[in-house]
């Protein structure tokens, strides 16, 4: 399974300002600019964290996944939540052609954790041997910061404020979650994404 960010968040929905004052920072000199940017990575690097460990969307974007098999000829769980919209099926054969299904014959059963996609009449159409299923979403929770779920919005801030603040610690080279993220974010850990990059 591969599941792909098809554009990024822009800078200027991502909550900078919020981020500057959880880490009680100034504002109004030269190096503003510059300091935006490197608060920038660490709130995307956060987000991304957050998202993988919770299944959880937070902005609203496109995005592409690809299976070689479904779980059930009937049903598929979907890989992360919520979905709002399937904008495309289709098999894709080894050699890149692509067979489209219309979207109409499929439908979302909603689950703020789990949601499947479903045939209305019938089974999912077969995917060949060596052939992947392609599917292209619009999920996510939010379109603005501002209705981020707040939880998770506090697990963002945390999170980066986290890598920013042991950013030259070596010793954190593997990574880690603080206690407070992890108490914020156990409600939502029923599945995973892995979101591997941006076309």
């Amino acid at each position: 399974m591969i599941l792909i960010e098809e554009y990024q968040t822009h800078p200027s929905d991502l909550p900078i300002d919020h981020f500057k004052a959880h880490l009680h920072l100034g504002s109004g000199f030269a190096e503003d600019a510059v300091q935006d940017q490197v608060l920038e990575g660490y709130l995307r690097a956060a987000i991304s964290a957050i998202e993988g460990r919770t299944g959880q969307a937070l902005y609203l974007r496109d995005f592409q996944w690809s299976v070689s098999e479904w779980q059930s000829p009937g049903s598929q769980p979907l890989p992360l939540a919520p979905v709002r919209l399937i904008h495309e099926v289709n098999i894709v054969a080894p050699d890149g052609t692509a067979t489209p299904y219309d979207v109409g014959e499929f439908q979302i059963v909603a689950d703020s954790q789990t949601p499947v996609m479903r045939h209305v009449s019938g089974s999912l159409p077969t995917i060949p041997e060596g052939s992947n299923a392609v599917v292209r979403m619009y999920a996510g929770s939010a379109e603005e910061w501002r209705d981020v779920p707040p939880d998770l919005a506090q697990a963002v801030l945390l999170m980066a404020a986290h890598y920013y603040e042991y950013r030259s610690d070596l010793s954190l080279s593997r990574g880690c979650t603080p206690f407070g993220v992890t108490a914020l974010i156990e409600r939502y850990r029923t599945i995973r994404i892995s979101m591997r990059g941006s076309a």
